[in-house]
């Protein structure tokens, strides 16, 4: 079920020691962003680690969460570290000249200081942030799925690499994905929270999409807060996966078909923050001066901890924690990076 603090599973042993660990994250990385860039014709590119607050790029996430804000004299300017690359992409595209059909994707580092940590949540953010030119044509639900069916692949073809490397690692992925809507997942389960939704149908289904996620469902509240200016509420979703080690729902990747003109002012209205329009970003998607994308993330220490059956994403990042973690961690035997 959801994790709400660091519990490591009775009896858990790590099945690599720490070298072959480093070793294993490495040859995911490798292997994983070669395939992914192969079935979504993707390029790499080079990426900001913070921007200036006044450009709107900077990923707002739930609303709420502060960003790491710093003074840069040389500047003149105040400076934010990214939360995530979700908007900076789209203008990227323009700017390098990408064309339809093609893409691009970087390493994403970010800190988000008000992150929860548990076994699966840490301060530091490591991801490989995609974002690919599409046509108006492309933007419906059908396009949405082909695309996630393609990034299961890629996940799916450097787990059987990783696996025969590493013969004592048999982590269990279903290659078919279940797709649902949030609001299927209410019907189905009225009485439960939204992640005990997700828990119960990714442990039946194994490799699960959840669509539409941001805006309000029948009992009044959205299955997840989403930013409003950058996913369609409607033709978006996170890819989870069920894992055993943890008996966890467990999301690999947050993705979906990017807002329009249209799609953009209707939820800026929805999570009243309309005063959003008169930054730059907002500013140049309304005019129709940003191409039609679609984009996501997809967590790298979340797939290092899939594919290495590890109990805690500190075995796969270096990162700071607190002080239950840590004696959690040591009580288990896990060492944490």
């Amino acid at each position: 079920m959801a994790m709400l603090q660091t519990t490591i599973p009775e009896g858990y042993k790590t099945k690599l020691n720490l070298y072959d660990t480093q070793n294993a994250i490495a040859l995911i990385k490798a292997t994983f962003q070669e395939a992914l860039s192969g079935v979504l014709n993707l390029k790499r590119v080079s990426a900001p680690l913070f921007v200036y607050p006044d450009t709107g790029l900077n990923d707002n996430l739930n609303g709420v969460e502060r960003p790491v804000r710093f003074d840069a004299p040389a500047t003149g300017r105040d400076a934010e570290v990214v939360h995530s690359l979700a908007k900076w992409k789209r203008y990227a595209l323009k700017r390098y000249d990408f064309h339809e059909g093609r893409g691009l994707y970087t390493d994403m580092n970010a800190i988000r200081r008000d992150e929860r940590l548990d076994n699966l949540h840490s301060i530091y953010v490591d991801q490989w942030d995609w974002e690919k030119v599409i046509t108006r044509q492309d933007r419906n639900r059908a396009y949405l799925e082909r695309t996630v069916r393609s990034i299961v692949e890629a996940v799916g073809y450097t787990l059987a690499v990783v696996q025969a490397k590493y013969p004592v690692l048999n982590a269990q992925m279903n290659r078919e994905v279940a797709f649902v809507t949030s609001q299927e997942l209410l019907d189905m389960y009225p009485d439960k929270t939204a992640k005990e939704r997700e828990y119960l149908f990714a442990k039946e289904h194994g490799t699960i999409f959840v669509e539409k996620i941001g805006g309000v469902l029948s009992n009044g509240e959205p299955h997840d807060g989403r930013a409003p200016d950058y996913d369609d509420w409607e033709l978006n979703g996170d890819i989870i996966l069920y894992n055993s080690v943890l008996d966890s729902e467990f999301e690999i990747s947050s993705m979906g078909i990017r807002v329009d003109e249209e799609s953009m002012k209707k939820q800026l209205a929805a999570a009243h923050c309309e005063e959003r329009a008169e930054l730059p970003f907002h500013k140049a998607l309304l005019n129709g001066e940003l191409p039609l994308t679609i984009g996501g993330g997809i967590g790298q220490s979340r797939l290092c901890m899939f594919m290495l059956e590890k109990a805690h994403i500190g075995e796969v990042q270096s990162s700071i924690w607190d002080k239950h973690t840590m004696e959690e961690a040591e009580k288990a035997g896990v060492i944490l990076l």
